[in-house]
């Protein structure tokens, strides 16, 4: 469907007849604007991807409704992940000590329990190599670094002191949904996110269209060169960017590829997809499964990070998925809220 004719059909539907809070909208009234949103307008898209780079659980392609609702125009920065902590006194995952009883929940009877060195506060931070490695085995480029936190994105002796308009990052599921709360918002649904991820276009591979992520202008955050250990910095930047710095979506959205990867609000599972037989809204699945770690439930995580790159990982791409626990974090992870109308 057109992008204009989907918006002049929600201004349409809510000069006609749309309820907000109860009281009936007089003829011509609009929306009010929500600072710092965008208006997605509801409709249906084709969800998923069945080209060569779709991975098993992307697939098959089905057909969601999506109402009207508002989404953040990017991720939370770190001043405005500043001022919730400064409302609220809130502490996240990353400022707690580890809660072992939790982590041997999450792991297959029989596992040791872990060093009590290992439980005091910290986050997983990416730490590439100088070299070639195996990219089957992540150890090699992540490690859990004490102190490691949103203000202190690299260990405890880095700050974000001139970072306030970079996402925040070293946010856990629970710490996003906390300060969605707060803002009187949520966490979009993984259709939600990939639908407006989309900006109107339909079965591209990309928010931008169908052009190569290393052709042309840098388009969105990435790794570039040769992933862990060299990166070239052809879109101007190592590891995360400010908000906004590369081109917006047909939704005006920006940074919904790259930079950092979003929780959404959805469970992950993989067979999902599989299970959706008719056109219809997708409320997520009811619980959650990975069949390479069945004994975790976990959160999505939607649109790749700085650290995506199509030789090992191709997260930018508008369908693709990812998952982690709930009070996981890490040095790439971060998120928006939306607001339904």
């Amino acid at each position: 469907m057109n992008l204009r004719f989907k918006i002049l059909g929600l201004v349409a539907a809510v000069c006609l007849s749309a309820c907000n809070g109860g009281t009936k909208k007089n003829a011509g009234q609009q929306l009010e604007s929500v600072p710092g949103m965008v208006l997605i307008p509801g409709g249906t898209f084709k969800m998923g991807a069945a080209d060569d780079h779709a991975m098993a659980d992307e697939k098959p392609v089905h057909e969601v409704i999506v109402d009207s609702f508002w989404m953040d125009e990017h991720e939370v920065t770190n001043d405005e992940f500043a001022k919730f902590v400064a409302a609220t006194g809130y502490v996240t995952t990353a400022e707690r000590p580890i809660d072992k009883a939790e982590i041997m929940s999450q792991l297959p009877p029989g596992s040791p329990e872990p060093d009590s060195s290992m439980l005091l506060p910290g986050s997983l931070v990416f730490t590439p190599p100088d070299h070639p490695v195996n990219l089957n085995d992540i150890s090699q480029w992540w490690s859990f670094e004490l102190g490691a936190d949103w203000k202190h994105p690299w260990g405890p002796q880095s700050t974000i002191d001139s970072l306030g308009d970079y996402p925040v990052v070293h946010v856990s599921y629970e710490d996003a949904e906390a300060y969605a709360k707060w803002a009187n918002k949520r966490l979009p649904t993984e259709a939600e996110w990939e639908y407006a991820a989309r900006g109107g276009l339909e079965q591209q591979p990309y928010t931008w269209g169908s052009e190569a992520i290393d052709a042309g202008k840098p388009k969105a955050n990435t790794w570039n060169g040769h992933f862990p250990y060299e990166n070239t910095s052809r879109d101007g930047f190592i590891t995360t960017a400010p908000v906004a710095s590369y081109p917006p979506n047909g939704y005006q959205l920006y940074d919904m590829a790259g930079n950092t990867w979003e929780w959404v609000s959805d469970w992950y599972n993989s067979k999902y997809y599989q299970n959706f037989h008719k056109p219809g809204y997708a409320p997520g699945p009811v619980e959650a499964y990975d069949p390479a770690d069945p004994s975790a439930p976990k959160k999505v995580i939607r649109g790749g990070s700085f650290m995506c790159s199509d030789e090992y990982c191709s997260g930018y791409r508008v369908s693709a998925r990812m998952k982690s626990t709930p009070t996981s974090s890490l040095s790439n992870v971060g998120f928006r809220c939306v607001k339904s109308l």
